[in-house]
């Protein structure tokens, strides 16, 4: 009479099941949420990478123009051709000038909106750092290829200025100048500079928000002038941020090929190298051998850096 009175077992279903399994057993729960980016990671993009090296050691037949799946050298040393030797030295170039360029101006900006900066102000720095990330990456070059032009906004207020000639003899100078800015690797740099800036000031400012006031205040009381404070107190306390802003402006201009295609000369970059060999000249092996360069350059460059103990504060 008693056990008519409990209450009926409800049945377990699907859910309950898989709700005990995951109690009894979370590895099995974990091994489901890591497998998606797993195999994300391990398949799609490591596995593409992997995909492009062994293409990269393939070679080409000169008569056929067939790809001949034999593994050879062959192709990396046509790297070593001065053709193809100065594509690389001209990218690495320009990414170094451009990685530079945008650690020397994004310091001050960096460092006004981490020392200085509270309430609306931090928020108009953050807005006018982002804004130009919302708008089309296209729209931006294809802005400065007009502003950049010979009857472009530059060119006028350097002609109303009366600075007109100082601007052609700049575009005289020989390989760095062309017939306007927006033909020349001069706009070439301007352009790269204008936008990958963001991706060097942020992590820089996000570093030097981590520098203690009271370390600064600590340099003062014992008597360092304000450039000795720079160089050995707020620069190597930065200089984590610094490394890591390079490494996107560096990395990102060595593999752009939109910006030299849009605004510069017709002399090719590694990405536009990589274009044209894959899609016009159907030199894949070539093409993987160059998309291969970059990176090597940053495995050379993280190597040094952190060789140089550069990561150390990360």
């Amino acid at each position: 009479m008693s056990a008519s009175l409990q209450p009926a077992h409800p049945a377990r279903g699907p859910g309950d099941r898989l709700t005990g399994l995951f109690w009894r057993k979370p590895w099995v729960l974990l091994a489901l949420l890591l497998a998606p980016p797993l195999l994300w990671l391990g398949v799609v993009y490591v596995g593409s990478l992997v995909a492009l090296l062994w293409q990269s050691f393939y070679s080409i037949d000169e008569f056929s123009g067939m790809v001949v799946p034999e593994l050879t050298l062959k192709t990396y040393a046509e790297l070593l051709r001065p053709s193809n030797a100065d594509i690389i030295l001209r990218t690495a170039t320009m990414a170094a000038a451009v990685t530079l360029a945008s650690a020397v101006l994004a310091f001050p900006i960096a460092y006004y909106a981490a020392r200085y900066a509270r309430g609306r102000w931090k928020a108009a720095f953050y807005l006018g750092v982002m804004l130009p990330l919302w708008s089309s990456y296209l729209v931006k070059v294809y802005a400065w290829k007009l502003i950049l032009a010979k009857e472009g906004i530059v060119t006028w207020a350097f002609e109303g200025l009366g600075a007109g000639n100082l601007l052609n003899a700049v575009l005289a100078i020989p390989v760095i100048g062309g017939n306007s800015l927006s033909t020349s690797y001069i706009g070439t740099f301007l352009v790269f500079l204008y936008v990958w800036l963001p991706f060097m000031i942020l992590p820089m400012q996000a570093s030097l928000e981590r520098v203690p006031a009271t370390m600064l205040e600590a340099s003062s009381d014992l008597g360092a002038r304000p450039g000795q404070t720079f160089r050995h107190v707020i620069l190597p306390l930065a200089m984590p941020g610094v490394i890591a802003g390079s490494i996107f402006t560096f990395s990102l201009t060595l593999g752009d090929y939109i910006i030299p295609q849009i605004v510069g000369s017709s002399r090719l970059f590694i990405g536009q190298a990589v274009y044209t060999l894959q899609g016009t000249a159907g030199n894949i092996p070539l093409a993987a051998a160059f998309a291969v360069v970059p990176i090597v350059i940053m495995l050379v460059y993280l190597a040094v850096a952190r060789r140089l103990g550069a990561f150390d504060a990360l």
